[in-house]
This record gives C-alpha cells, structure tokens and sequence, in this order.
C-alpha cells in the first residue's frame, strides 16, 4: 500500500468514526476535516443543534486530542480564555492558571456574542498559536484547531466580528438543517443506545499528516486560477464582470489565495490523491471566500448575497485543464 493509500485509509476511518455518532452533515464534516489538515481555522454559522459541537467533541476523541468548549457572552474577560495570574496564600507566590485556550480542538461558541477585546484575545492566540501572561510566553497544544460558531437568527447583544479578524479563519461553512431521512436517524440515535467512539490516531499522527499534506503537488495552473478568482473580487471589470463592480466595496486578500490553495491541497489529500485538480480549488471557492467579501449597500439594496457574486466570478472564469498526475520527471521537463 503506498503512503497516500494509508493515508487516505486512515483519514476514512477517522471520518467512519465521527460518522458512527454525527448523522449527515457530510459536507461540514469534510470542511472540518480539510481545516485540520491544513492548519487552518474554521468560522461555521448555523441555528443551535445542528451537532456543531457534537462533531468537534467526538473528533477529539477519535484522535486522543484535548476537547475545551468555551460558551461566549457579553460579560467575558480576556484571562476567562488565556488564563491568568493566581495568588496562592499559603506559598506567598503567583501561579499561572492556564485558560481553556489551551488545547487540540477548541470551540468558540457564539464568538459574536464576546466584547471586542476577547474577541481579540482568541485571533491572537489563532495566529500566533501562543499566549502572553505576565510576560511569560505559553504555546498552546500542537495541533491546534480553533471552530467558532456564529448563530445567524439573533443579533440583539452580538458584537460582530470585523471584516480584519473575520480574515483569520481560513473558511466560513454554512450549516443546514438536516434532511427528513437524516433527522429520523438523528432521533433513533439520540434515544438509543449511546455510541462510545474509539480513539484512531494519535495527535502526533496529526501532525504528520499535516506534515504530509504540504507535499500535495500544486500545478502552477491552479495557484494562477485562485489567484484570478481572488482578483476579480477586487478588480471584477479586469477580469469582465463590470456588473460586480457597484456591489464589492472590498475584495478578499492574499489570505484567501492562500487559504485556496491549502486546502485544495487537504481536499485532495482526503480524496486520496498526492496532487490538487481543479476541482479540488473550484469546491472551495465558496467556503474561503464569502466571508471575506464587504458588500455595498447597493448589493444589499438589490438582494446579492456574496455567495451569488462568488457563483457569477466562478461561472466566468474557466477552469484550467487538469494537470498531469504529479510533478513532470526530469525525462519530461528536459524533452519540454
């Protein structure tokens, strides 16, 4: 078995496991799957119950990570997530009390519904992948996921992300409701007997597997697509959407460019192959791209969503041909 078939068995059965507890949601969960492979973080909005959480929990699990959850509301403080400074009466002395920022997959819940500041808190410790307490520097746990959740319906006492922290998160995934199949199987399992997952892999495997998934060959053809797509959200009469022009007030940055990339390279990754396809950058154009849009108000006064302005650029642009399986041998590019 070669090393993308073991990987993309062990991949399977990581997903079979999730699955044995997560009823559909295919989709969000190969998102989630696509986030971790690429080291990159996920913003997901959805109506609570849609096992946001339950697919998060029950990943961790499967790969003997840590699992913190983390509830947001208006009277958050930063140290309620970093940790703080505790005095201990008996010694004399301050300890580090470290916050639930501190492992494998972290969920964010109704990161809208935090004040600016612990907003700010969390996008540093994205980032940065460390914390600063009392000018001590703590890493956080390797690998790292962090899934924020953002409850569309209610807005009363929500603080909404900016455009600048929004860009932090590789992908924004929509999460429906269930179908009617699916939601009877949701409910016979509920109220069943209760699922025990089973631990696949380690972290440390993980972490090799994101080690791998940077070798995926990227054609040129398909960096020079993603980078055109993200070029028409800023400059859509360049690439012939003048009509788009008088509904973007700002296109996606580099990090989208990027983030396209990357996870073309996870999507392919997961697919069992050790190269990117045109496909794998076109699933994703949606998800990395329509929460890094700023619309005018002309596009809300005429209804566009950023998802149909992304369907228009992605329409217009064709894709590449598909590249050949895997980097040219020496004996190809010599006779080019």
């Amino acid at each position: 078995m070669t090393e993308h078939a073991k990987t993309a068995t062990l991949m399977e059965q990581i997903l079979y496991e999730v699955k044995r507890v997560v009823v559909g949601q295919d989709r969000f969960l190969e998102r989630v799957m696509v986030a971790m492979l690429a080291q990159g973080h996920l913003l997901v909005e959805g109506v609570p119950g849609l096992a946001k959480t339950l697919t998060v929990k029950t990943l961790a699990t499967a790969l003997r990570g840590s699992f913190k959850r983390i509830q947001f509301t208006p009277d958050l403080v930063p140290a309620d997530l970093v940790g703080t400074r505790i005095y201990n009466q008996k010694t004399g002395e301050f300890a580090t009390s470290l916050g639930p920022v501190f492992a494998n997959l972290l969920l964010a819940d109704e990161i809208n519904r935090a004040p600016a500041k612990v907003q700010s808190a969390l996008l540093e410790v994205m980032q940065e992948r460390q914390v600063t307490i009392a000018g001590e520097t703590h890493k956080v746990p390797s690998p790292f996921l962090v899934m924020a959740t953002q409850n569309p319906i209610e807005t009363e006492g929500t603080y909404p992300l900016p455009e600048a922290q929004v860009d932090r998160f590789m992908m924004k995934v929509v999460v429906d409701y269930p179908t009617e199949e699916e939601e009877f199987v949701i409910v016979e399992r509920v109220t069943g007997d209760p699922v025990t997952v089973s631990p696949i892999a380690s972290t440390g495997q993980l972490a090799e597997l994101q080690h791998e998934c940077r070798k995926i060959y990227v054609d040129p053809s398909l960096t020079q697509y993603a980078v055109k797509i993200v070029g028409a959200t800023r400059t859509p009469a360049r690439h012939g959407l003048q009509d788009l022009a008088k509904y973007i007030s700002f296109g996606a940055s580099p990090r989208a460019t990027i983030g396209l990339i990357e996870g073309a390279r996870a999507l392919a990754m997961l697919r069992g192959r050790s190269y990117a396809l045109p496909e794998d950058v076109a699933d994703l154009v949606g998800d990395v791209l329509r929460h890094r849009l700023v619309l005018s108000y002309e596009a809300l006064a005429d209804g566009m969503s950023a998802d149909q302005l992304i369907q228009r650029i992605t329409a217009k642009l064709p894709k590449p041909d598909k590249p050949m399986h895997g980097r040219p041998t020496q004996s190809e590019s010599g006779s080019a």
